[in-house]
């Protein structure tokens, strides 16, 4: 559920667009005329602002604004103009070619859905000329480059249908590849976690932890390591709770000495228009206080303000 607060009847493109060039005009950026019109938008409406902007102006919105923010405001209200599957698109870009930051792609590779996958890989590649799967191939190696690319060309079901007996099966399996015996089958893991679906893979959880006492996340931090662990716990954790799993990647952004901004930023921009209502609540429930005061305390000035745009009103 989304979090993002837009208007009933919210100005016309063409006035929004006059409106950002107006705040762009003198000394100087009214970033906060630009704050309270973009974080109120939805994809769409951003998608035809920009579109008004050029025709008006003959310049790229995202240009002029790139022009005109700076730090991490401008990294978040850059983001936030894209679209989701071309928001993806850019985060797994950057993270392999430029940032080397191999979590955040398989983060967002591991938690989004077969059909978002299959979209993510069209826009991908019309975007940046080059297949999702060659750019996996070029940045990753190993097991992890493996699990990658099987994970975004393997069709999953997406149903909540389960077959219980593959499910305790499966579970077996899982615990005679890692656990039961001395080294571990990365194959077989990376075979089940990309091929079974996200219902399923939670069936599979609770029948380990049931037969074996604790439970398969626990297994994956015992059997394996580094990217390949994190990308497999995403994909687990995501099957079971997506909007925890998120609330604790938020956490762990803001925890102890400084904060790790760009996580912060990728998290609440690409989840504010798909559950960040739920992961609100998660994140309440979990630390004992809210995503919106963590963030409060943890950023400042206007690019504060754009986030807390975003995550909408404080929870009671």
């Amino acid at each position: 559920m989304s979090t993002l607060s837009v208007l009933p009847v919210p100005p016309s493109p063409r006035d929004d667009a006059i409106n950002l060039h107006r705040a762009f005009k003198g000394f100087g950026c009214d970033t906060r005329a630009v704050i309270n019109i973009l974080a109120h938008r939805d994809a769409t409406q951003r998608s035809y602002i920009q579109q008004e902007y050029r025709t008006m102006y003959s310049e790229d919105l995202l240009k002029r604004l790139a022009s005109e923010l700076s730090g991490k405001l401008e990294t978040a209200v850059l983001l936030w103009m894209h679209d989701p599957a071309g928001r993806d698109a850019v985060v797994i870009n950057e993270s392999l070619n430029v940032a080397r930051n191999l979590e955040a792609a398989s983060e967002v590779i591991c938690s989004r859905t077969p059909a978002q996958l299959q979209y993510l890989k069209q826009i991908y590649h019309s975007k940046f000329g080059i297949y999702l799967e060659n750019a996996i191939e070029r940045n990753t190696t190993g097991d992890f480059q493996k699990l990658l690319l099987a994970y975004v060309s393997t069709p999953r079901h997406e149903g909540p249908e389960v077959n219980r007996e593959i499910a305790e099966k499966d579970a077996k399996v899982l615990y005679k590849a890692g656990e039961k015996k001395l080294g571990t089958d990365e194959k077989t893991f990376i075979h089940l976690f990309s091929e079974r679906s996200g219902a399923h893979l939670n069936a599979i959880s609770s029948y380990y932890h049931d037969m074996y006492g604790h439970s398969l996340k626990k297994a994956v931090k015992n059997e394996t390591s580094g990217v390949l662990a994190h990308a497999l716990l995403t994909i687990v954790r995501c099957a079971e709770n997506p909007a925890k799993y998120f609330a604790k990647v938020c956490h762990k952004a803001m925890k102890g000495m400084g904060t790790d901004d760009n996580t912060l930023i990728r998290v609440i921009v690409t989840r504010t228009e798909i559950d960040m209502q739920y992961i609100k609540a998660e994140y309440l429930r979990k630390y004992r206080k809210t995503l919106n005061d963590a963030v409060h305390s943890e950023t400042s000035g206007d690019y504060r303000a754009f986030l807390l745009a975003l995550l909408g009103p404080n929870q009671k």
